[in-house]
């Protein structure tokens, strides 16, 4: 029986990571680590696989902060509990954060962009969804504001942009891609027959409108839409298909040295 196994950036600095498909009790479209309970998968299974999850991730279920998902701007701040049952979702949000020791945060994907964001200094974390629709409300800038709000400096902020469904895959309207190329720059489309966003370029591009450094920026490559064994993928799988959950505990080791970041 394998572990769940997932991906992760070597820019942050507490445990955190980007879920494959590898490590659940799922079966069929959901196989194997389904961790979506409102795409048609039994109930049983997928509270299972938050429980393997929790366990290879090392933190109490119940200190898992979860959001219902709704494609637009809102973040919200989290507080997880110190015991192994799962808490209900918080609320409509595309974007929650926690500075609560032992919290962790996730989000759903399958396709869409997950961005995990770390402040070494301030000691908060935090995850975001973001579809095209959040990208187009910079859902990921609204959450380095947030973190502003309480202190952080978006300087010291790090940002991991994990797996989603790349331009390879990713063919849009024309409209949308010309909303994307006036908002983001004309490097966020790829021109062919019909032309595909590169929603990763945009969420980056808004990451460092909002003051993060291009070097604290890791933009992972894979594709969900191009791995069938490695990833669910709501597009290439025409909506029947599992959830990934994206996330980042609050767990800082090492104290914070006083130099300035790099």
């Amino acid at each position: 029986m394998s572990a769940p196994a997932f991906l992760t950036s070597a820019l942050l600095p507490v445990p955190h990571g980007f879920a494959t498909r590898e490590g659940g009790v799922s079966e069929g479209p959901y196989a194997s680590l389904n961790l979506g309970f409102s795409v048609g998968d039994e109930r049983s299974r997928v509270e299972e696989n938050h429980l393997r999850l929790a366990r290879a991730v090392g933190a109490k279920l119940g200190a898992l902060g979860r959001v219902s998902q709704v494609h637009g701007d809102r973040v919200l701040e989290v507080q997880g509990e110190a015991d192994d049952v799962l808490r209900p979702t918080l609320g409509d949000a595309d974007a929650l954060w926690t500075e609560g020791e032992g919290s962790w945060v996730a989000v759903g994907t399958a396709d869409c962009v997950p961005v995990l964001l770390v402040d070494p200094r301030g000691r908060r974390v935090a995850a975001v969804h973001s579809g095209w629709k959040g990208t187009d409300l910079e859902i990921s800038a609204r959450t380095v504001e947030a973190l502003v709000a309480k202190g952080s400096r978006p300087e010291h902020l790090l940002a991991a942009v994990g797996p989603c469904i790349q331009a390879c895959c990713y063919e849009v309207s024309a409209e949308l891609g010309e909303r994307f190329r006036a908002r983001f720059g004309p490097e966020v489309v790829r021109e062919g027959v019909k032309p595909h966003l590169d929603l990763p370029r945009a969420v980056r591009a808004s990451l460092l409108k909002a003051g993060l450094k291009p070097e604290h920026v890791d933009v992972l490559q894979a594709c969900t839409a191009c791995e069938r064994e490695r990833f669910f993928s709501h597009r290439r799988d025409a909506g029947l298909t599992g959830r990934h959950l994206n996330f980042v505990l609050h767990q800082f080791e090492r104290p914070v040295p006083d130099r300035p970041f790099s």
